[in-house]
């Protein structure tokens, strides 16, 4: 007894289909001229570095917006770090740095910078919590 043949999908003359492009990032591999396309033409950047936090004046984006615009004003309700966006959106910082730059210009959002102390806590008061700690 011989096993049933199979039958073919397509017909033999036919090419094969094409597997499906991999479900990756824009970018990866893709169109390499998309994150000029986002970026556009060099210019002027912004005094941004990864820690200046970004926040949007107002969640709703404009009509005229991008994609990769509306989608920063929505992760900015709350304050994030640009390196929190570039993770986020799947983009290289510079960008990143591209795209709030205009957004700076166009006033759609606010660059923060970090707080950042400038002067130590006293030492005595570090060893006082940390022998307290020890005690319980």
């Amino acid at each position: 007894m011989t096993p049933p043949q199979r039958l073919r999908r397509t017909p033999r003359d036919a090419p094969p289909p094409q597997p499906a492009a991999p479900a990756g990032k824009e970018g990866e591999g893709g169109n390499p001229e998309r994150l000029y396309v986002v970026a556009g033409p060099d210019g002027e950047r912004a005094d941004i570095d990864l820690v200046t936090l970004i926040v949007a004046r107002s969640p709703d984006p404009p009509p005229s917006a991008t994609p990769e615009q509306a989608a920063l004003l929505r992760l900015c309700a709350a304050p994030l770090s640009v390196a929190e966006l570039s993770a986020y959106l799947g983009l290289p910082f510079s960008v990143v740095t591209a795209l709030l730059t205009e957004m700076l210009s166009a006033e759609l959002v606010q660059a923060r910078s970090p707080i950042v102390r400038k002067a130590l806590p006293d030492r005595s008061l570090l060893e006082a919590v940390m022998h307290g700690l020890q005690r319980l």
